[in-house]
């Protein structure tokens, strides 16, 4: 307490010029309209600068947040947009949207693309939903397929992997193949067995044929960097640059086909009469 009072009396100049000070300013800003409103902008200007550095960090830790929201909204737009197309390309009843794709949203947690046999890891499983052999994409284009699946986590072979075998056609012509990975660069792929019929251009678009189950029609794989023809065999072999650059794979969208079962049983019955 001494202290104070001694730092009141040492200092007891200064602090009268500073309460005169004030009390002229607040004396000329209450009785002239022009200083009060300069006073107003400037005090206006200083908190809003606060309150925009306030938000600037409460924005950042909300990022995850922001994101989750955009991921189930694209998710929901997504599985529209493929219910949507479906319907207009199989003129199928309209009162059946919604009732064939159906889409769960995912985190990659771990991705391989330097092996023979990549493969990426999902933090999402059987309790959100993915089941095997669904399909894999991004907004760009496929992944691969989910191979296996836990309670909470799902393994995903990549379309970087020996094994993978995934029907693809040209955009333009509908003519089909098979995409392959034969190893090498992580941003190429193969499509093999392209009749030497098709109109083959580098730099046209190859998406998914829709001839399986597992992926819709028309899901963007990538463009021709490079083919030749075979003239043994009256087959192109062509080099794929994919969409995805598949070293940097964030967040997912898992596609499920809920007519998938109807048709496999379907499907194993019409075998098992021939």
């Amino acid at each position: 307490m001494q202290q104070i009072v001694n730092f009141l009396i040492k200092y007891r100049n200064f602090l009268l010029f500073a309460f005169l000070l004030f009390l002229s300013l607040v004396f000329t800003i209450q009785s002239h309209s022009y200083h009060r409103s300069k006073f107003v902008n400037s005090a206006n200007f200083l908190s809003g600068g606060i309150f925009t550095a306030i938000d600037d960090v409460s924005s950042y830790f909300d990022l995850k947040t922001h994101n989750e929201q955009l991921l189930a909204e694209n998710s929901r737009l997504r599985q529209q947009l493929l219910n949507t197309r479906d319907s207009i390309s199989q003129e199928i009843d309209t009162t059946r949207f919604d009732s064939r794709f159906q889409i769960t949203t995912a985190r990659v947690i771990n991705n391989n693309y330097s092996h023979k046999d990549n493969f990426l890891t999902l933090k999402a499983g059987r309790d959100q939903g993915v089941k095997q052999d669904l399909g894999v994409i991004t907004s760009k284009g496929i992944v691969g397929i989910v191979d296996r699946v836990s309670p909470g986590y799902a393994t995903v072979m990549s379309i970087l992997n020996s094994n993978s075998q995934i029907n693809a056609k040209l955009k333009k012509s509908n003519h089909f193949g098979i995409l392959v990975w034969k190893g090498g660069d992580p941003n190429l792929v193969d499509l093999v067995d392209v009749q030497s019929k098709a109109p083959v251009k580098q730099g046209d678009t190859i998406v998914t044929g829709g001839k399986s189950t597992i992926f819709p029609e028309g899901i963007g794989i990538g463009t021709i960097a490079e083919y030749a023809l075979d003239p043994t065999e009256n087959f192109y072999s062509i080099k794929v640059k994919l969409f995805n650059d598949m070293t940097n794979v964030g967040h997912v969208y898992v596609i499920e086909n809920l007519d998938r079962e109807e048709i496999q049983t379907l499907e194993q019955e019409t075998r098992d009469e021939q």
